[in-house]
């Protein structure tokens, strides 16, 4: 009776010398006896390296001490301090500036009665009756004019400023000196250093 072979039990070859030998038939000759390519199988990962234990951690930042903090918030005071005094001074002169020029364009309108007072006193005979009430008015305008900080330009028997004065006129005249000023049409006035008109004179030579 013949035997039947076990499929698990490994394949005897006889060598050369008549004595079987048994060899295991891996998976892979299988394949090649069947003509497959064998499989690859994946290469294991690198793992990774541990970093050296030995190796110091970095040094953290040292926190600010409570002197170093003080001192930094005593320079933002100062700081803040120092602008905050720049803005109020810088406040005030734009304040000031402001007020200064609306004043002189308001005194500026009243300036045309100033102007028709004086004509009138000049055209007005000094045994008019009429000329005391001018007079009155004239001295109580100028009053006004002077306590609102206005001052009239001195021009006549002075030298010629071209900062006070617009000369609409020169003569030769060897009675006087040089670029003098021997009439005035318009009377000049200002307010501290601000010129609010200027005179209207004669320059002679």
């Amino acid at each position: 009776m013949a035997k039947q072979k076990n499929p698990e039990a490994p394949e005897v070859e006889k060598t050369g010398n008549g004595q079987e030998q048994t060899a295991d038939v891996t998976a892979e000759e299988k394949e090649k006896k069947a003509g497959k390519a064998p499989e690859k199988k994946p290469e294991p990962k690198p793992e990774a390296k541990a970093e050296p234990a030995g190796e110091p951690a970095a040094p953290a930042e040292a926190a600010p001490s409570a002197e170093e903090t003080l001192a930094a918030e005593k320079d933002k005071y100062l700081r803040l301090l120092a602008e905050y005094d720049n803005f109020r001074r810088r406040s005030a002169k734009e304040r000031e500036s402001i007020y200064t020029d609306v004043r002189c364009d308001t005194l500026k309108k009243f300036l045309p009665v100033y102007d028709s007072l004086s004509r009138a006193l000049s055209q007005t005979a000094e045994d008019d009756p009429a000329r005391k009430g001018l007079e009155m008015i004239m001295t109580q305008f100028e009053t006004a004019l002077t306590q609102l900080g206005v001052t009239m330009i001195e021009a006549v028997g002075q030298a010629f400023d071209a900062n006070l004065h617009n000369a609409v006129m020169h003569v030769e005249d060897e009675s006087v000196g040089e670029s003098v000023v021997i009439e005035e049409f318009e009377k000049g006035f200002r307010v501290g250093d601000k010129i609010l008109r200027y005179s209207m004179v004669k320059v002679a030579n």
